[in-house]
């Protein structure tokens, strides 16, 4: 299911990183006290009252005609077309301004609910000064302070108040997967190759695709499958254009209606560091990972060659260990017509269920292997296992004191359950809970 997106907007200085951070609950945004410190968008999920959803942090909207400050208002542009709710921030200490008044003009043609956070509201004298505000027409100003948290509560109820009503259309036999990468990796001549037809645009320049196309297909077995095709993942700090109608976060709302994502390598570039970050999008979203190392057709290569590049993959991508690797060439569909097997094997592996019998078995067996480690004197003693979810398959472990646990020890417990059952291309989560 995709979540619902908020974005904070505002002009330089008024507190939306600090907003943001409160809002997720941990300071990943860059807090400074000075305009134009946040340059780029960013993104986190946070939750509230049961609702969980994604939040974009944009850097201050100014109209100075400078470079930077066309790059900002560009990206603020695309995180509010991106957006279901959007979240204007001004200050009290600031007052209204003319700037303030621009922002809201532009918001106005956003067609989105806007609700207007006056931040810095920080007691009740200031609170009284936030009436001027009204004059902007976004409704009622909600008085906020992000620094002490006060008036966040009432921020965030307004915020779910707003959201799209939650749907799900996807079909029970259908397995949605999602193809992603940076830029330029082949994905939708993977794509074409894979559908024997040229449905998605193909042209050897960066940024093509300009949004998620959606194209179901069933194989000869009669399996049913939704191919999502995303537009390469930019980088982060590089030049967005105003045009730029794809950004990373739709990249995240692919992945998050996917049941298992395709990574596309390339193999004529080798690994970069914009890999490593694209992966962490799927593995975070506990999705199931296929890696698949495209235009394997261009390097030169003798018989250890795919040995050799399945091992630097493995080791730039250690928390991917679980995901299988596949050597692909959409131009000469060498290996293709394996990729739809796989897919359904990831698929099943990460919606199996283990009794729990079979676990506890397995769990007895693995204590008198490894013995549960000794932590300030404190022995960590098993109890139980037991799944309470699946895709990603989630077990709860109930032990004496989940402190003890530690993660070396929830390691050994999910190469346990690798090797006794078959989770190849599924992450697998541990969870130890009190013994009660």
């Amino acid at each position: 299911m995709v979540l619902p997106t908020v974005a904070i907007v505002g002009q330089p200085n008024v507190g939306k990183s600090t907003l943001f951070n409160r809002i997720i609950n941990q300071r990943l945004a860059i807090v400074e006290d000075r305009p134009g410190v946040t340059r780029d968008r960013n993104y986190a999920k946070a939750s509230w009252l049961g609702h969980d959803f994604n939040v974009i942090d944009t850097g201050g909207i100014t109209w100075e005609g400078g470079r930077i400050e066309d790059e900002i208002r560009a990206q603020a542009d695309i995180a509010m077309e991106e957006s279901d709710v959007i979240v204007m921030v001004t200050s009290v200490a600031l007052h209204l301004t003319d700037l303030d008044e621009r922002i809201a003009q532009m918001l106005y043609r956003a067609d989105k609910p806007v609700l207007l956070a006056v931040n810095k509201a920080d007691n009740p004298e200031q609170r009284a000064d936030i009436y001027e505000f009204y004059s902007l027409g976004l409704g009622d100003p909600i008085p906020i302070s992000s620094s002490h948290g006060t008036g966040i509560g009432d921020l965030l109820d307004a915020v779910v108040e707003n959201f799209p009503p939650e749907s799900d259309n996807k079909d029970s036999d259908e397995i949605a997967f999602s193809v992603i990468g940076r830029p330029n990796v082949g994905k939708s001549s993977i794509i074409n190759a894979l559908l024997g037809e040229n449905r998605v645009i193909v042209a050897n320049e960066e940024g093509t695709t300009r949004d998620a196309i959606d194209t179901p297909f069933s194989t000869e077995d009669g399996t049913h499958f939704k191919m999502i095709d995303t537009a390469g993942i930019r980088r982060r700090g590089k030049v967005y254009e105003k045009t730029e109608k794809y950004s990373v976060l739709r990249a995240l709302s692919a992945i998050q209606r996917s049941d298992v994502v395709l990574l596309v390598l390339d193999a004529s570039t080798g690994i970069r560091e914009q890999d490593k970050h694209v992966a962490g999008y799927a593995h975070d979203e506990g999705k199931g990972v296929i890696i698949v190392v495209n235009k394997w057709d261009l390097p030169k290569k003798d018989s250890n060659s795919a040995k050799d590049f399945t091992a630097v993959i493995r080791n730039e991508f250690q928390y991917l260990d679980y995901a299988p690797v596949i050597f692909v060439s959409a131009k000469t569909h060498q290996n293709l017509n394996q990729l739809p097997k796989l897919i359904k094997e990831v698929n099943y592996n990460q919606s199996q269920r283990i009794q729990s019998s079979v676990l506890n078995d397995m769990l007895l067996e693995a204590s008198k292997l490894v013995p549960a480690p000794l932590i300030k004197g404190k022995r960590l003693r098993v109890y139980y296992m037991t799944q309470v979810a699946t895709t990603p398959p989630t077990f709860v472990v109930f032990v004496n004191d989940p402190e003890l646990m530690h993660f070396s020890y929830k390691r050994f417990l999910i190469n346990q359950l690798r090797d006794n059952f078959n989770f190849t291309g599924t992450p697998i989560k541990i969870l130890p809970r009190k013994r009660k």
